[in-house]
């Protein structure tokens, strides 16, 4: 199998921690996004969409990113993707969530002061910034009543949901979110940290 993606976006990191937590042999072909090489025709040719990551198995094509994770976790038995019906719904509800609301936040954030700058395409947006410190907060909320009483998001180990919603995370202080009021939240982060198989998946700029 071979994955294309780029290191230091938390889409590829988080398949990243997958690979890594599992110890799978999975080819890493680096896109670099800072170079347009997303955009290239032989690119586009296995991911219409010009986005990272892409997953190649053979003659299997699969690209987003939790379509990726949960591919490569049901590969074999282990607890970021467990058997259980019910708990692989809990897994999925969360990564669901994380596409639906909580990229609303950190998805801005990250944007507007991350790869604004690095790649020269403007100013950040105040409004926009704004925009997604609201949005942050409104479901760092929820997030840390969440896990006021739970060491992990569906349990007490560390599934793909955690790995999910971790990820936009690694850019924490970079893109400034307002991170800090939320005491549950920093607590859990920590122990996702503490993950053998994420800081594995640590980009090396």
């Amino acid at each position: 199998m071979k994955l294309y993606g780029f290191p230091p976006s938390p889409n590829t990191r988080k398949v990243q921690a997958v690979i890594e937590a599992l110890e799978m042999p999975v080819e890493l072909a680096i896109v670099d996004l800072g170079k347009g090489e997303q955009r290239k025709p032989e690119y586009l040719a296995i991911n219409p969409t010009g986005r990272v990551p892409t997953l190649v198995d053979g003659d299997f094509v699969l690209w987003e990113s939790n379509a990726i994770m949960q591919y490569l976790a049901a590969q074999r038995p282990n607890s970021l993707w467990p058997a259980d019906l019910k708990a692989q719904a809990d897994v999925n509800r969360w990564q669901c969530w994380q596409l639906g609301h909580w990229n609303e936040g950190t998805g801005r954030l990250i944007f507007q002061r991350i790869v604004k700058p690095l790649l020269k395409i403007g100013e950040p947006d105040a409004t926009e910034i704004k925009r997604g410190d609201e949005l942050f907060r409104r479901d760092a909320a929820v997030l840390d009543a969440w896990l006021a009483k739970r060491k992990f998001l569906t349990g007490n180990g560390v599934t793909l949901a955690d790995f999910s919603i971790a990820a936009p995370l690694m850019y924490m202080k970079e893109a400034q979110m307002p991170a800090e009021g939320y005491p549950n939240l920093m607590a859990w982060y920590a122990r996702v940290e503490a993950q053998p198989g994420w800081q594995r998946s640590q980009p090396k700029f």
